[in-house]
């Protein structure tokens, strides 16, 4: 789950270098400094122990004084005895309002954390994996600041907010290794940060509500496609002995310029068919322990994405997509002991060829990852390397053909 973190921070590092043109909406936000979190992971004595750490992220162009915000902040610190080292990555929205020359904003954030398997006690000989508690968590932030320019491209930044994750302890091996809550470990944190923000380049004012943009259509496109599972991977989760075939239609809007060449388009994608093979029977870790299997249909839905493609208006146009969401099943998805609904990461490289004016064919390999973040105790998870193939139809006017 850590390098699935890390990953999912590092696929969206390249948008920090865009430019936004001189008529775009107000621009990218690019922002770090210090973070406090008001407690230790495994603080059961009733003294809160704080941690201390870093946050930095990126907030999208506005579109109606809401920005798509990426954010990553991670803490460090000992308590009991035991090392609490923890970061989380979420992302989610931003809506800010400017009073004079300060810009106010509240925000909404969901996504992953992940701490090291030590927090709840060092000695972890007798453990599965050597790890004493769960390591990763779904979580979510509630809060708000306000920002006050210190030149035209910095000002300094105050948030602060409550954070939820559900970290818990494991019971040693000899008793199965099962994740229980324990009374006393916290759920929810206070967090209140600090630091600058910078404005790469500035952007042009924002209308009065009496004038009127003119307007422009916006490249876009609709994509029926087809992914299909060949090989596994132990990259972020332990289940291994299932198979996908999935069905869907992505949707692909040109919104945010250009970024390293590439253009940078919003990206979306509903999954009317997923079929999915597993085990009948599994332990908690989605472990086989049956050679039988069952099918189980699903569906889902991933509203939050970023694709790049190079040479958009070329006959042959490479382009990354990585899409974000949920998926949901019919049955117990990779363990019997797991959950209904998962947290979802797609993303795939290829190509799109050039049909005709209207309709490209495009082909890629992907890479389909699905975890409960621990909204239970078990969370084996699935991650399916497959190939995909779609067709797409260009929504507006033709794009000419270079």
């Amino acid at each position: 789950m850590r390098k699935y973190c890390l990953l999912h921070l590092a696929l969206l590092c390249p948008v920090l270098y865009a430019a936004a043109p001189v008529n775009s909406p107000p621009p990218f936000e690019i922002y770090a400094g210090y973070s406090w979190l008001s407690n230790s992971f495994n603080s059961v004595t009733g003294s809160p122990q704080p941690l201390n750490g870093i946050f930095a992220g990126l907030a999208f162009p506005e579109w109606h004084h809401l920005r798509i915000r990426l954010d990553y902040s991670m803490y460090r610190g000992t308590n009991l005895g035991d090392p609490q080292n923890s970061f989380f990555i979420m992302s989610g929205g931003q809506y800010g309002r400017t009073f004079h020359r300060e810009r106010f904003y509240l925000e909404a954030l969901a996504g992953e954390g992940s701490v090291n398997g030590t927090w709840f006690g060092t000695a972890n000989s007798g453990y599965k994996n050597g790890n004493t508690g769960t390591i990763a968590s779904f979580a979510e932030f509630l809060g708000g600041g306000f920002d006050t320019p210190l030149s035209s491209h910095t000002a300094f930044r105050i948030e602060g907010g409550m954070q939820h994750s559900n970290f818990d302890p494991i019971t040693p091996d000899t008793a199965g290794s099962v994740p229980y809550h324990l009374a006393g470990i916290p759920d929810y944190f206070g967090r209140i940060s600090a630091g600058i923000v910078w404005i790469p380049r500035l952007g042009s004012p924002i209308q009065p509500s009496s004038e009127h943009a003119p307007r422009r259509p916006v490249e876009s496109e609709f994509i029926a496609e087809s992914l299909n599972s060949f090989g596994h991977i132990h990259l972020f989760s332990d289940a291994w002995y299932s198979y996908l075939n999935v069905g869907g239609v992505e949707y692909d809007r040109h919104s945010w310029g250009r970024v390293l060449g590439a253009d940078v388009d919003y990206s979306a994608e509903f999954l009317p068919i997923i079929i999915l093979r597993q085990p009948s029977k599994t332990d908690i870790w989605g472990d086989r322990l049956s050679h039988s299997y069952e099918t189980i249909p699903g569906i889902g839905i991933l509203p939050i994405g970023t694709r790049l493609m190079w040479f958009s208006h070329a006959r042959v146009k490479p382009y990354y997509v990585i899409k974000a969401g949920m998926t949901g099943y019919t049955k117990k998805a990779f363990s019997q002991y797991a959950t209904y609904q998962n947290f979802a990461l797609d993303q795939s490289v290829g190509f799109q060829f050039r049909l005709n004016n209207r309709f490209d064919f495009r082909t890629a390999f992907g890479f389909l990852h699905q975890s409960n973040g621990f909204v239970v105790p078990s969370n084996p998870g699935l991650d399916e390397m497959n190939w995909n193939i779609g067709l797409s139809y260009h929504l507006g006017r033709p794009k000419p053909v270079v």
